[in-house]
């Protein structure tokens, strides 16, 4: 008993700081609240976890669901469900567990069970009543994904985007140094260092610097991810996945999308994923980072959209 009241404290320290971190948000960005016109949804996981959930735009429209990375929030997707996507199609984001709004339970059992990732994507699905999403997966996202797509297979979805991500975790050559230098000081316990770090890894998501605005929203949501629970994403079985067989298993429309620029992930990761996934297209953003959505909005949603009605007009 003592050992989960002490627990839930945690829980409530992290959740205090994530409301503060929020408030300084919302003061700080007047343009970004301005586009926040989205339905909010609670979803609970199958492990008791609850998970905030955004449905945005066309009721009837076709679905996308978007998925975001490491230490990352619903907020990465503001160019995307601030623009003019949401006219067209229905979006649905979330924070998955442990970052923004989310839960954040810090024992790593709930962050190292690939099932539990895996019902979580199925029950936001289900919560916001997608029948046939095209899901896109932002980096961690990638193995989010994979998960959901180990279990479940793919036959409630209508497509997936794979945005920066490595169909295998084991492959060091395709590190980028922005990883090998930021990985150990973002899951520092000394609050400097880890500012430090994760500022130095917010830059080096993208090729060209982000704007001062974007640049404060993003340091602000990443620093809302405890340091257990980014602990716990880059360690015990996480640390050797490979998706190789599941991806190369899809049956459904696969667009695979890389920055050749990405700091982060290298280009190989991407050519690897398009080379085993049957028909997938890979489309690279020469100049650009770890986040296309992010440098360069305006081809990425002309690319999803037309991706998306591609995709959905074979069911």
């Amino acid at each position: 008993m003592r050992q989960k009241k002490s627990r839930r404290t945690l829980i409530s320290r992290a959740s205090a700081i994530a409301v503060l971190i929020a408030v300084f948000i919302t003061i700080e960005r007047p343009a970004l609240a301005a586009g926040e016109q989205y339905t909010p949804l609670s979803v609970k996981t199958p492990d008791g976890l609850t998970i905030r959930a955004q449905v945005w735009g066309n009721a009837s429209g076709p679905e996308i669901l978007l998925i975001h990375g490491f230490s990352q929030s619903y907020l990465s997707w503001i160019k995307q469900t601030g623009g003019d996507l949401p006219r067209t199609f229905r979006i649905v984001t979330y924070d998955f567990r442990g970052h923004g709004g989310s839960d954040k339970p810090l024992d790593a059992k709930y962050y190292q069970d690939d099932k539990r990732w895996a019902d979580e994507v199925a029950a936001v699905i289900q919560a916001a009543n997608l029948k046939r999403p095209v899901v896109v997966a932002w980096s961690y996202g990638g193995r989010v994904i994979g998960n959901y797509l180990k279990y479940y297979g793919d036959s409630h979805l209508a497509g997936v985007d794979l945005v920066d991500i490595r169909t295998k975790a084991a492959e060091p050559a395709w590190d980028g140094d922005v990883i090998r230098r930021t990985s150990a000081s973002m899951i520092s316990a000394d609050i400097a260092t880890n500012i430090a770090g994760t500022k130095e890894f917010v830059r080096g998501v993208t090729a060209a610097p982000l704007s001062r605005e974007d640049f404060e929203l993003a340091l602000a949501y990443n620093m809302v991810v405890p340091i257990e629970v980014r602990a716990a994403l880059r360690g015990g079985p996480n640390a050797g996945v490979d998706f190789t067989a599941v991806f190369k298993s899809l049956r459904v429309p696969v667009l695979v999308t890389h920055g050749a620029a990405d700091r982060l992930i290298k280009l190989e990761a991407a050519r690897y994923t398009a080379s085993i996934v049957p028909g997938a297209k890979l489309s690279i953003y020469e100049k650009v980072g770890h986040a296309p959505f992010l440098e360069e909005p305006d081809r990425f949603n002309r690319e999803l959209a037309r991706f998306v009605m591609r995709a959905t007009a074979r069911h």
